[in-house]
């Protein structure tokens, strides 16, 4: 692997990951292998698993981890793997971070961590095979230190589709599409039930009562929902074992309009509304917008 010092349009020296030619030429997986591997096993669309990771950088470091997620890891740490089909970064400037809530939250402490937000979609039936490869791949990146350390995980989990809701019925682009489709904005929501036991309860509400009476006439056009799945023990050390896993739902909510344009409007409430079913609390409501690929838009504006 070539690294070479640069320097990036704001002055800071970083390394550069761009391979040419891998110092390793040998081969241990025969041409062979992965042609048999294409012709076995589930190859649908649907997502059904998830990758949803927010990131910290730490202070000072917020624009050296921009270019080394954007230029390297997105690709070499994500989308180059097997079965992961589509992703989108998102990032939540400091005017989002405040509009959070709720205050005390059990996932961001404080609730404002996390600016940054990857989604990926990993095909369903897919989610072992994937996680055998990403867990080695992520040890070959951190031998040839090509991991930024200077960031945080705040809530990172590979998660299993539960259902998606649509605002318009057949209309649309589908959950496949999600990712690809150029939204305006997304928000995260984390939703606990209080005992391993509700969690289905829960989940039944949401899809028969909440999610379509939320959806209609809102700038959502579609929400996902997964749960959790614990991590592999052989997981990177930096990355916690998830919490909830038992408990959690995690919500996606795809908007049409900026967010900051309807918040107070479509988004407030959503505490209350949960709590009142005795059947879980909110413990997150984050609203990010799409970066901007290949830039450092929104930097400067995370502080």
């Amino acid at each position: 692997m070539s690294e070479e010092p640069r320097s990036d349009t704001h002055g800071r020296n970083h390394t550069d990951t761009r391979t040419d030619t891998h110092s390793d030429n040998r081969t241990d997986t025969s041409t062979d292998t992965y042609a048999e591997l294409a012709a076995v096993g589930p190859y649908g669309v649907h997502p059904g698993h998830a990758l949803i990771t927010m990131v910290e950088p730490h202070p000072g470091h917020e624009y050296a981890y921009n270019r080394w997620y954007e230029d390297d890891h997105y690709y070499a740490g994500a989308m180059a793997m097997p079965w992961m089909y589509a992703g989108r970064r998102w990032v939540a400037p400091r005017d989002l971070q405040l509009l959070r809530r709720p205050e005390k939250s059990a996932v961001a402490r404080p609730v404002t961590a996390g600016c940054y937000l990857s989604t990926y979609w990993i095909t369903d039936g897919r989610h072992d095979d994937h996680m055998r490869w990403t867990v080695a791949i992520n040890k070959r990146l951190n031998r040839d230190a090509r991991v930024y350390r200077d960031r945080t995980h705040v809530f990172t989990a590979f998660q299993d589709h539960e259902t998606t809701a649509y605002r318009d019925g057949a209309a649309g682009p589908r959950d496949f599409h999600a990712l690809d489709h150029p939204y305006a904005g997304l928000v995260l929501q984390v939703v606990d039930a209080p005992a391993p036991t509700q969690r289905a309860d829960l989940l039944e509400w949401l899809r028969i009562r909440h999610l379509p009476k939320r959806l209609a006439g809102s700038p959502a056009a579609l929400v996902t929902v997964f749960r959790p799945t614990p991590l592999p023990g052989d997981r990177m050390t930096y990355v916690q074992q998830v919490e909830g896993v038992d408990t959690r739902l995690t919500l996606l909510w795809f908007l049409e309009t900026d967010p900051r344009d309807c918040w107070e409007r479509h988004f407030s409430g959503l505490e209350e509304a949960v709590a009142e079913t005795g059947l879980g609390r909110v413990e997150l409501l984050a609203p990010f917008i799409p970066t901007v690929p290949g830039t450092d838009r929104y930097v400067d504006r995370l502080r």
